[in-house]
């Protein structure tokens, strides 16, 4: 990507019912990129929703369902779960897709070696079914907000590493609730990016795919997502790290006020 993008999580609001095709046009009034597909229940999309979609000129990402399990006991429910990111993929690279996110597993009160060559054998069929198809689109676990849930920065760096279409989708708003208010200062951004650019190369730089909201937390993790000027997180420093270190892509903004927080976003990115 040539520059960095700025993205709601789904319709912008003030579209109401109206669809995809309103949703745009706010979006263009707005001065914003485009937008992140939501399945949350399912990869269901209308015939007219994908004729907007693929039609709208914008950067378009898309969100796996929330029913992903990649180390479910059940074997049903990981077959499922694979299923759901495949259909994802597939589904936004027919829309234009740059790139897909999932919250990736739960590590069941299980060893996190075991379950991260659990995530790892089944990200291998994904990947392999995919390319099988000629999909090409990246695939994204995200970092998660609570402890219980697999997908730490340093598990989803690793992973990243073994797949030539995997890299990950920091949601720096989880990093900060996952760890009870750290990783939100500029030096701790910093770190992310160098740790990112290092690990991975400046591949992973020019093709990011970020999380932002403002967010709610406690000892656990998150607890649920905040307009940013209701939240402590330093959405102001980490733009500065995003401006130094040249990143391209697409910033998915989560906040509950999707666009008002998106168009905040990238006011002051382009003001430094």
């Amino acid at each position: 990507m040539d520059k960095l993008k700025f993205l709601t999580a789904g319709v912008p609001l003030k579209a109401g019912n109206k669809g995809y095709e309103a949703g745009f046009a706010i979006l263009d009034e707005m001065g914003l990129d485009g937008l992140e597909l939501e399945f949350v229940r399912g990869v269901r999309i209308s015939d007219k929703s994908r004729i907007a979609v693929s039609s709208a000129n914008k950067v378009i990402t898309a969100h796996a369902p929330f029913y992903v399990n990649l180390n479910a006991r059940e074997e049903d429910k990981v077959e499922a779960s694979v299923q759901r990111i495949i259909e994802t993929a597939q589904t936004a690279e027919e829309l234009g897709g740059y790139s897909i996110t999932f919250h990736a597993a739960y590590y069941l009160d299980m060893d996190k070696e075991i379950v991260y060559n659990k995530v790892k054998e089944q990200i291998k069929i994904i990947t392999e079914a995919l390319s099988q198809n000629g999909n090409r689109i990246w695939i994204r676990p995200e970092t998660t907000g609570k402890a219980t849930q697999w997908g730490d920065l340093d598990e989803i760096v690793r992973l990243s590493k073994e797949f030539e279409t995997v890299l990950p989708c920091v949601d720096f708003s989880h990093l900060h609730a996952r760890y009870n208010g750290i990783s939100n200062t500029y030096d701790e951004f910093c770190e992310i990016f160098e740790k990112i650019g290092k690990e991975l190369g400046d591949t992973a730089l020019n093709n990011f795919h970020a999380h932002i909201a403002g967010i709610e937390y406690g000892p656990k993790g998150e607890k649920k997502h905040l307009n940013l000027e209701e939240s402590d997180f330093n959405y102001k420093d980490l733009l500065k790290a995003f401006k130094k270190f040249g990143i391209k892509g697409a910033v998915v903004c989560e906040s509950p006020n999707i666009e008002e927080d998106a168009k905040l976003l990238k006011e002051y990115y382009l003001s430094l």
